[in-house]
């Protein structure tokens, strides 16, 4: 018996093999279908698909016979890793000066027939053999020969789609520790920023009280100049801080909520909601479904309805229906509407549209983002419908 040699690249080939992660692995239908298939095409009771390791053949399919490695130096694949680009055939190994006395031809049923074809990377490395056996003599044609050499690209390619996979879940479990690690440093920032702007807003509007007759009326814009942009400023960490968490919602985390109730609950969180006419269903109705987050949607989009209205009395209408796989809202209102151009841009986050609401204050354009991005969050979508000084439509469906 004649003993393979190692691999002229040896250690860059351990080393390639390592990286796909794939020895010592649990048997996979796509590589037993391979073998079955090779088998099959080549008219063999055998065939494998193996790895060739530092010291040992291990086999990560297997049809005909069930093993799970045996010795590097006894294996025909050992030999054939070394002839790439070729397929290693061996039609008598009693009649080889290599193999003739090799214990594997020696037993019982012996291996006598044996073609393999190296399985080779992209970067010219072979990681071991797609290869059939038998357990008599034969003559392989050269459609055989082609087939196995077909097969064993299809296995090479599974081993790349397999690192492929490996490397990307890599860079997603880097992506997520980087998110733990921003989401830890903007709750701090959203802190610290918050902290002394509302301290700054605060001091302003206690100057403005107590010192209003000591400060000049250039003093007094300046301070509520300065109290504005404070408040404006809180309000945007604040907004960023809500989007941000938009993306956090389990869709799979629901509560059963009476929908009657549950938008009477809301109305309540929306101060200015008081002097509006909002008519919704007064239905008994029962939703599975994840509250914050229907909740978040609802509050954007009446608060808007009602900051962005013109109307002398503000009339808002919320509306639901269902389907087999759906809840459907609405919420329409009297407004001043949406020109067509900028339909297309709403839901955009920081995209403004109004410089000022019928408050007198501004929006951070963050609002009509989060509503998006929740209700595709949570497996639906959303549409809106407008006209200038007609008023606004928002339709959107979340999955039961």
């Amino acid at each position: 018996m004649i003993k393979p040699e190692l691999h002229h690249r040896e250690k860059e080939r351990l080393k390639e093999l390592e990286a796909f992660s794939i020895l010592d692995t649990m048997p996979e239908v796509e590589y037993d279908e391979i073998t079955e298939l090779a088998s099959f095409i080549c008219g063999t009771p055998i065939s494998f698909v193996n790895l060739i390791d530092s010291n040992r053949q291990w086999f990560k399919s297997s049809f005909g016979k069930q093993f799970t490695e045996a010795p590097r130096e006894l294996g025909m694949c050992s030999h054939a890793i070394n002839h790439p680009g070729t397929i290693f055939i061996v039609p008598d190994t009693r009649l080889d000066e290599r193999f003739f006395d090799n214990p594997n031809v020696m037993t019982d049923p012996p291996i006598i027939f044996y073609a393999g074809v190296p399985l080779m990377t992209t970067n010219g490395l072979p990681m071991g053999t797609l290869c059939v056996i038998d357990h008599k003599p034969r003559e392989f044609s050269d459609a055989n020969e082609r087939a196995l050499i077909i097969l064993a690209k299809q296995v090479v390619k599974l081993f790349e789609l397999r690192k492929k996979k490996l490397d990307l879940d890599s860079i997603i479990e880097q992506l997520e520790e980087r998110n733990i690690e921003l989401e830890k440093f903007a709750f701090v920032a959203a802190h610290d920023i918050k902290s002394p702007l509302g301290s700054m807003s605060a001091f302003s509007q206690l100057l403005l009280e107590d010192y209003n007759d000591k400060v000049d009326d250039d003093g007094k814009e300046m301070l509520k100049a300065i109290k504005w942009s404070s408040d404006r400023l809180r309000s945007l960490v604040d907004g960023i801080l809500e989007h941000n968490r938009s993306y956090k919602f389990d869709k799979f985390t629901k509560e059963e909520l009476i929908l009657d109730h549950f938008i009477q609950e809301t109305l309540r969180l929306i101060p200015s909601a008081k002097d509006v006419n909002i008519v919704y269903p007064h239905s008994d109705v029962r939703l599975e479904i994840n509250k914050t987050a229907l909740q978040q949607i609802l509050l954007n989009l009446v608060s808007n309805a009602i900051k962005y209205n013109d109307s002398n009395e503000v009339e808002i209408e919320i509306g639901f229906s269902e389907s087999e796989k759906h809840y459907h809202f609405f919420v329409s209102d009297n407004g001043r509407g949406i020109s067509q151009q900028s339909l297309g841009k709403i839901f955009e986050i920081f995209t403004v549209l109004s410089s000022r609401d019928r408050f007198g204050g501004r929006g951070n354009g963050i609002g009509l983002a989060t509503v998006k991005k929740l209700v595709g969050v949570m497996g639906g979508e959303i549409s809106v419908s407008s006209q200038p000084g007609a008023g606004t439509r928002f339709d959107f469906t979340l999955a039961k």
